[in-house]
């Protein structure tokens, strides 16, 4: 009979799922940082489809990356006007240079510069990675205020979808927005319920109606709310709305 090797070849998690779920990277960014030479396993430049063994050192940048004892978060966070979605090293204005949290995180859905209101941010790299794929599916609603009187033109064009240079927009939501709660309706300011992530897309919808987009607010995504958060401060969700969120995102 011929004597058969054993191998290990099969043995141990691939390294950008380690990365993953080590919440460090997501497993796209997790690739892109093997391939520029960011990854270590054991001292040795780790290479794509390379897999780690229990014992293994992983270093990320020279930061050592453990799995072990690490509770997953989601978080919701009100990013405050002037803050980026970026790491700290690429900006001075990144929204992980004022926000006090212990462990490593990355955003989901990015919000510019001049938007503020919810953004979710997690260490959890597989949750992120289905987020991100499920983006043109979930719901995500704005508080949006203009520059001029709000018309009936203007918000059922909207509503039946803009044309844009990638591709018209699908049909979205549009709610009125009281002074108060038994006053008039806002002249000049709306929410919008859209179920996509064309960049920029709001104000670039309001563009083609003539309108200029003068604050723009996010209030939810998907099942998680705002709420009374104040601009820079941050909760965990609930166990039911991280329930729920994973959930829909599978």
């Amino acid at each position: 009979m011929e004597n058969v090797e054993k191998t290990t070849e099969n043995s141990g998690i691939r390294i950008n799922k380690y990365l993953s779920q080590a919440g460090i990277l997501s497993r796209r960014k997790a690739d892109e940082a093997i391939l520029n030479g960011e990854i270590t396993i054991n001292g040795k430049i780790a290479e794509p489809g390379d897999r780690v063994e229990e014992g293994d050192r992983v270093l990320y940048r020279g930061n050592e990356v453990s799995q072990k004892s690490r509770k997953k978060v989601v978080l919701a966070y009100n990013k405050p006007l002037g803050l980026v979605c970026t790491s700290k090293e690429a900006d001075k204005d990144s929204i992980f240079r004022k926000l006090d949290y212990p462990d490593m995180l990355y955003y989901v859905g990015r919000l510019d510069k001049n938007s503020h209101g919810l953004l979710l941010l997690t260490n959890d790299g597989d949750l992120a990675n289905q987020i991100q794929k499920a983006r043109n599916n979930h719901e995500k609603e704005y508080v949006v205020k203009v520059d001029k009187p709000l018309t009936r033109q203007f918000l059922e064009g909207m509503t039946a979808g803009v044309p844009l240079e990638e591709r018209k927009t699908k049909p979205c939501k549009i709610i009125r927005v009281r002074t108060s709660a038994d006053g008039d309706f806002s002249k000049d300011t709306f929410r919008i319920i859209i179920t996509e992530g064309i960049n920029h897309q709001i104000r670039r919808m309001c563009e083609y109606f003539g309108y200029r987009v003068v604050a723009l607010k996010r209030v939810r995504v998907m099942n998680v709310k705002l709420g009374k958060l104040a601009p820079g401060e941050y909760r965990e969700l609930t166990e039911e709305e991280e329930r729920i969120l994973r959930n829909k995102c599978r």
